[in-house]
């Protein structure tokens, strides 16, 4: 479901930031470096606040029509032709991939495939539309990186953070075995499967520790929480942060919540 040519728009003077039900609850950090990395950019970045959840966790578990009440919510979110940039490429999937399905044959069709077709994953967006430069300012470090499976596989942004943390002349960045495995959160996976999500985000903890890492970092929330929370219980020497967090830190100079 990759796209196979992507056809990236010109850098704009402004774009609709969705912020996803993780980063609002959970990591707020990341949102607000993503906003701040745009904004450095010289993007106006433009919150709905009315926004809520995509519809993912609904339509992954079967409940079609209650994920189109959920997604059809968003839809009048963003009435200007700005792009759409999403921190997560779990999100971003289930709008830019998923939301044209969802929506056939209904009379918000044509709604929901033109804003599906703004809809960008957030790195990807600041690589390849903002051509960022990152001056690294932080100390020498050693970081692993995890790419979630819908940023892999359906954003195909999979190079897109390795890239970025290539630009950080103080940063190793050190890869584990099986790099492409899902950490086996899946969202509402992780709950219908609690056993093997276990095993799964077991095996991805020992292989990101055993590079000799002791912090590593992702493109989606959803990830964070699932091998952050493993190897806090089972008390592993690894820390996880988003990769925007990580970034602005690096390039803004600070450590903790962006300033």
């Amino acid at each position: 479901m990759v796209d196979s040519i992507k056809v990236y728009p010109a850098k704009p003077s402004k774009v609709y930031f969705y912020g996803t039900c993780l980063v609002d609850m959970f990591y707020p950090d990341a949102g607000m470096a993503g906003i701040q990395l745009l904004e450095r950019e010289g993007i106006e970045v433009i919150f709905p606040q009315n926004q809520t959840c995509c519809g993912q966790p609904a339509y992954t578990s079967g409940y079609h029509d209650e994920a189109r009440a959920v997604a059809k919510a968003q839809l009048g979110l963003f009435p200007e032709d700005w792009p759409i940039v999403v921190p997560s490429g779990s999100c971003g999937g289930m709008m830019r991939k998923h939301y044209p399905a969802l929506f056939k044959d209904t009379s918000d069709e044509m709604k929901a495939a033109e804003i599906a077709g703004r809809v960008w994953e957030l790195t990807d967006f600041l690589l390849h539309v903002c051509h960022i430069k990152l001056d690294d300012l932080g100390e020498p470090t050693t970081v692993a990186m995890h790419t979630s499976c819908s940023a892999r596989r359906e954003m195909g942004v999979a190079e897109v953070g390795p890239k970025l943390l290539g630009q950080l002349k103080n940063v190793n960045l050190v890869e584990q075995v099986r790099a492409e495995e899902c950490c086996g959160f899946g969202g509402t996976f992780a709950i219908r499967h609690p056993e093997i999500s276990g095993a799964m985000v077991s095996e991805k903890v020992d292989a990101i520790v055993d590079t000799g890492a002791k912090d590593f970092v992702t493109t989606d929330c959803g990830c964070l929480m699932n091998i952050d929370g493993y190897a806090e219980k089972n008390r592993k020497s690894l820390s996880g942060q988003h990769i925007l967090s990580f970034l602005w830190e690096r390039t803004n100079g600070t450590k903790g919540e962006p300033s």
